[in-house]
């Protein structure tokens, strides 16, 4: 959010590992797990191999050694990290498994510090434990052991060490079938003619009432128009047909059309987002959605106004009329700070107003655009303005190197709901879907779990582990115990800014390092209790290439703070390579309840640790040390923007060494290959003015690495940012407010 202040323009040291040890153990690993699969020759028919439940799982245990050696290194399927106990007897490692299931084997790759006495427990509850193995002759090494047993909790409990360290493992590996014939979490299934969205989803077909339509659209908005840190989210979809209906959109509501082509649904009337509420300030206008539309404009009327900041995608939208623009602000009155447009089509004219910057991405503008103030950025769009960084300050890229566009929800023909995920495209510009046909795939309901309010993590992975992809109905789902995503080209998809709330520490969501994962239109909340990351794309040390079918997150937001206390280290950390980011807003809240220095605390957005990740629109606000850490290779940025913290209380406070400040995006010393494009950041030290950033963006020296139209802003004069790039660029602060660098190196 950037602070209503300003007018309107008139233009607008453990015991190491050795490589060779890792290397050893990887072998042995993979010895066992051959062992365990593959049938001996001439055996008997068999049943079904096992399946490898644990890994990922959520993992405690009774201590650790240190930060270095969690629980859940002993889970994440990689031989170089390891979970390693107190030295004291006695002591264990518990995965949760997320529902019960039939346990057969387990396997323990043991680090030199090893167990002589041991048991291997299972539980349905995490308290009283039946044991399935048990022995006093430990071998260490890597034991495979057979085993008879059912629950949803398996443990490790040792008693007695072999050596004077604690209890270390490489690995805990948990094999059998999820359904224990016991006591777990139902899968409901989805009927995809008739599904339950839950109470919150509306869903209009061309024979309702228009007098319906509208009341139901009058209540929300109502209701959502100032309510931005309320639990309330609503989604009102359209089937396709045409209706007469004035849409406005107020906090945590999305509208979107039931059509395979935007086309298929066609509103006579409005969907647009107005700022009156805040005086026509659209700062704070944020967490909305219109998607999947097309709107006429009534008889005499050429204006549609959509008055938005971050977290209010305009996407897969066509406005019709040459003779009609869309407003990105409220329109003669107050500041914006958006925002996205994407696989969009307006016939006519946009007019950017107040916008003090925008990304649009693989549109098309049939009578071009107009304005800017800081940083415009336009990529694979047709109707662009020419190139011009800084004054206007268009930043134009002619083309989309690689993207998929974000999956949504239709009804077929036969009344079948059903989601249509588009195909990953290579050096695209416009559309995906006017006048031609859009490529992808399409997967029916039935396919996938409704989770709706109050739907435990337990059912929700349980649901996953069967197969199944997730819709994630209108609400905040409270959860004490990561969801975690393993199957390649698994569908995460959330309707009305669907929340995850990660209660008692825990991680929102992993997503473990496989191919074509998809997660869209969800925000993840910080709990009370901090955690640690709210959401991870890939375990550390990923290293699988996922060129071909790279995950991808869509319109996926954070936020810290804002509806009560929240507290989370850092927000997003991807460790996958090829990871495609398409519109994330992470926000540490300047505003609202929960709100302070040291209340509602964050390190950091996003860590960057993959190789070949792109961002395209990347929002990341007032984090309080580095806002975004890059550390791979090959990483590419089209449009960042950037508030630093509002909060320090002096300069003391915020200090990264004898550097003044952190930077607002860090591409770390190591990295070799690094291009960004259309970057902004600002600075407001509202509580103490006399704050220094000594700078916006801190790159190695390195001609790979490259930064092109950057922006630095002191919003108001309030604060200082002292040079733009490492050393480079002017100073802002209340007597020069506003620099420009083209390029750097």
């Amino acid at each position: 959010m950037t602070p209503p202040v300003f007018p309107v323009p008139s233009t607008p040291g453990r015991r190491p590992t050795t490589r060779s040890r890792r290397a050893g153990l990887a072998a042995a690993l993979v010895t066992a797990l051959v062992a365990t699969l593959v049938p001996a020759i001439g055996a008997a028919p068999a049943q079904a191999a096992p399946v490898l439940l644990s890994q990922g799982r959520p993992a405690t245990a009774s201590s650790t050694e240190g930060d270095a050696f969690p629980a859940s290194a002993a889970v994440d399927g990689n031989t170089g990290t390891r979970w390693s106990s107190a030295f004291s007897d006695p002591q264990w490692l518990r995965v949760d498994l997320g529902s019960r299931a039939t346990i057969s084997q387990v396997t323990l790759v043991w680090e030199a510090a090893y167990a002589r006495a041991f048991q291997i427990q299972t539980s349905d509850n995490g308290s009283s434990w039946t044991t399935v193995y048990s022995t006093t002759n430990g071998t260490g090494g890597t034991q495979t052991l057979t085993v008879n047993g059912a629950g949803r909790y398996v443990r490790m409990y040792g008693t007695q060490r072999a050596t004077g360290y604690g209890y270390s493992l490489w690995e805990f590996q948990v094999y059998g079938e999820t359904g224990g014939g016991g006591p777990g979490d139902p899968v409901e299934p989805t009927d995809p003619r008739n599904p339950n969205f839950g109470p919150n989803t509306f869903v209009f077909d061309p024979a309702t009432p228009t007098a319906t339509i509208q009341s139901r659209l009058n209540t929300i908005f109502n209701q959502q128009e100032t309510n931005q840190f309320g639990p309330q989210r609503y989604a009102v979809l359209f089937k396709p047909g045409n209706y007469t209906a004035d849409v406005n959109l107020g906090f945590f509501t999305q509208v979107a059309g039931l059509g395979m082509s935007p086309d298929d649904v066609n509103l006579n009337g409005h969907v647009r987002a107005e700022a009156f509420w805040f005086g026509g300030n659209a700062t704070q206008n944020f967490w909305r959605a219109a998607e999947n539309l097309s709107v006429t404009l009534p008889a005499g009327v050429q204006v549609e106004r959509w008055a938005v900041s971050q977290a209010a995608p305009y996407r897969r939208m066509h406005l019709r009329g040459a003779q009609n623009q869309i407003q990105l602000w409220n329109g003669g009155d107050g500041w914006s700070s958006g925002g996205l447009m994407a696989d969009t089509r307006i016939d006519g004219l946009v007019v950017s107003g107040s916008q003090q910057q925008w990304y649009s991405r693989n549109s098309e503008f049939g009578n071009g655009w107009t304005g800017s103030v800081w940083n415009m950025v336009f990529q694979g769009v047709a109707g662009a303005p020419a190139p011009s960084f800084p004054n206007p300050s268009h930043t134009v890229i002619p083309t989309t190197p690689v993207v998929r566009e974000k999956p949504f929800l239709y009804v077929d023909g036969t009344g079948e709901y059903r989601v249509f995920v588009p195909a990953l495209r290579s050096n695209s510009s416009g559309t995906s879907w006017y006048n031609k046909t859009p490529a992808g795939s399409s997967i029916s309901l039935a396919d996938f779990f409704i989770v709706r309010q109050g739907t435990s993590a337990a059912t929700i992975n349980s649901a996953l582990a069967q197969g199944k992809n997730l819709l994630f109905a209108p609400g905040v789902h409270r959860i004490t115990e990561p969801i975690q995503v393993n199957r390649a080209n698994t569908v995460i998809l959330g309707l009305g800014l669907a929340t995850i709330q990660a209660d008692n520490g825990t991680v929102g969501m992993r997503v473990a390092d496989v191919d074509g994962v998809k997660v869209a239109g969800i925000m993840f909340e910080a709990g009370t209790t901090n955690s640690p990351v709210l959401m991870e794309v890939g375990p550390a040390g990923s290293s699988a290439s996922h060129a071909a079918n790279p995950t991808s997150l869509h319109d996926v937001f954070f936020r810290i703070g804002g509806p009560g206390v929240g507290r989370a280290t850092t927000s997003l950390v991807v460790n996958s390579h090829n990871v495609i980011g398409d519109h994330m807003w992470l926000w540490r809240a300047d505003h609202g309840d929960g709100v302070g220095w040291t209340v509602n605390t964050a390190d950091t957005g996003l860590i960057v640790n993959g190789n070949n990740v792109t961002m395209y629109g990347l929002f990341v606000e007032h984090y309080q040390k580095y806002q975004t850490i890059w550390n791979g290779n090959g990483g590419r940025t089209y449009f960042y923007q950037n508030e630093l913290p509002y909060d320090p209380p002096n300069q003391a406070a915020w200090m990264n060494g004898s550097t003044r400040g952190y930077a607002a995006y860090k591409v770390a010393d190591s990295v070799t290959s690094h291009q960004a494009w259309g970057l902004g950041s600002y600075a407001y030290f509202n509580v103490n003015p006399a704050v220094v950033a000594e700078r916006s963006f801190e790159v190695p020296n390195n001609p790979n690495v490259r930064f092109t139209n950057m922006v630095t802003v002191s919003l108001g004069g309030v604060g200082t940012i002292n040079r733009i790039i490492n050393n480079t660029g002017n100073t802002v602060n209340t007597a020069n407010q506003v620099a420009y660098l083209t390029t750097f190196p």
